[in-house]
């Protein structure tokens, strides 16, 4: 096992990866959310409409319908039948995301991450205590929460809180309460709950999560034997308890983390200096070959065999 004398985290990943390699999938997200938000920037500020609407519900190129199952579900639980148009954008989009891991939404396209990264970033700057640190559950607690009042009120009731939504319809549409709205999640984060937001209140990414138990798209850990136990992978992950079973498991316990929880983010992908982790697909079961250990006496005797 590796001696580790505080280093920071990343630092042997840097130091293994260079800059760009040990931030690849960060690069990668970042540029990604700032894709999903120019589609819908363009129309406002240039004219050149390629999406309309919000990440609720949107018209892409006037083709191809989009429309948030979490937004569907309510709007029909509220008694308000969905056009065949916003219903196939609905399928479309719970299709894409039972594919590719259904908070990869959270992690790739939410313009709320990058707030709630920020905040960690500081909280870990700064040394904070974790804080208050509501049970995971909660947020399954707030979906159902959601979906029982918009079957009593007949409203799509959490897209009246919904904090992505108020961002995103703020960023497109120039409202100054968006910032307002994303200064309250930074604050809440930073002071109030390490991670709080995004892994133990909201319910977008309940309901996102609960669709990615079933995805194809999944990290795995096949070099796991190589491991040196420095923690970062834990450190940097938003989700960190779905990590030990397949890193720490049993030895015939599977490498791929299969919690619906994970994120897809390949943050541990990108702090890991032993490149421990991978992305792949559900059914890659394997692990990769141990290094070899030789003991000093047999690497003697092979030495003297030779001459």
């Amino acid at each position: 096992m590796t001696v580790h004398a505080h280093l920071p985290v990343g630092f042997e990943a840097l130091e293994a990866k260079g800059w760009i390699g040990s931030r690849r999938y960060l690069l990668l997200r970042r540029a990604s959310q700032l894709f999903f938000l120019a589609l819908f920037l363009t129309g406002p500020l240039f004219g050149i409409w390629i999406a309309k609407g919000t990440l609720a519900g949107s018209l892409t190129l006037d083709i191809l319908p989009l429309t948030d199952p979490l937004v569907a579900l309510q709007s029909m639980l509220a008694g308000h039948w969905l056009s065949a148009t916003a219903l196939t954008g609905a399928l479309i989009v719970l299709a894409a995301y039972a594919l590719v891991g259904g908070r990869a939404y959270c992690s790739w396209v939410c313009p709320i991450n990058p707030v709630t990264d920020a905040a960690h970033w500081m909280h870990r700057r700064l040394d904070l205590p974790k804080g208050w640190q509501p049970r995971r559950s909660t947020r399954y607690w707030l979906l159902a929460a959601a979906l029982l009042v918009s079957f009593a009120t007949g409203t799509i009731a959490w897209e009246v809180a919904n904090p992505v939504t108020m961002v995103h319809r703020g960023l497109v549409f120039g409202l100054s309460a968006a910032w307002l709205v994303a200064a309250a999640v930074f604050l809440f984060d930073l002071f109030v709950a390490r991670r709080g937001w995004c892994g133990r209140l909201c319910p977008v990414g309940a309901f996102y999560g609960l669709i990615g138990k079933m995805a194809v798209l999944r990290v795995s850990a096949p070099n796991r034997a190589a491991c040196d136990d420095c923690m970062d992978c834990y450190a940097v992950c938003p989700e960190n308890q779905v990590i030990s079973p397949a890193l720490k498991g049993a030895p015939e316990a599977s490498p791929l983390i299969l919690a619906g929880d994970c994120t897809n983010c390949g943050a541990c992908i990108d702090v890991c200096a032993q490149d421990v982790f991978k992305f792949t697909h559900r059914f890659d079961q394997r692990l990769a070959e141990p290094p070899t250990q030789f003991a000093p006496e047999q690497s003697a005797a092979s030495l003297m065999h030779k001459e």
